[in-house]
């Protein structure tokens, strides 16, 4: 099953993107945008860099739980994971973003 970039627009008035796995799981959370349409290229920047590993950066938070960010080629976060257990569970989120970004179809829920 495919994985789907889900857009909402948050009680902030911005946009968001989620990247759900096949199975439904949230894998991959956005910043916040103004404007739908840098959502929305936010989401191809994410199909794109995520076929490459070296765009992923793995990260400890204050309570030692790992996660990870998705970075573009300038260096700009696209995207954050949620906290994760275990290094291993961290590394199969990030083979889960690159596995399901590149054919994930859009569902617009910003409306």
């Amino acid at each position: 099953m495919a994985g789907k970039f889900v857009i909402t627009k948050g009680k902030d008035e911005k946009f968001y993107f989620n990247l759900k796995a096949g199975n439904g799981e949230v894998v991959l959370t956005s910043q916040g945008y103004k404007a739908k349409s840098d959502c929305v290229n936010g989401i191809e920047s994410v199909k794109k860099n995520s076929q490459s590993e070296s765009r992923f950066e793995v990260k400890k938070s204050n309570d030692g739980k790992d996660y990870f960010v998705l970075t573009a080629t300038n260096g700009q976060t696209i995207g954050k994971s949620q906290m994760y257990k275990s290094e291993g569970g961290c590394s199969n989120g990030m083979k889960s973003v690159a596995s399901s970004a590149g054919d994930a179809s859009i569902l617009d829920e910003a409306e």
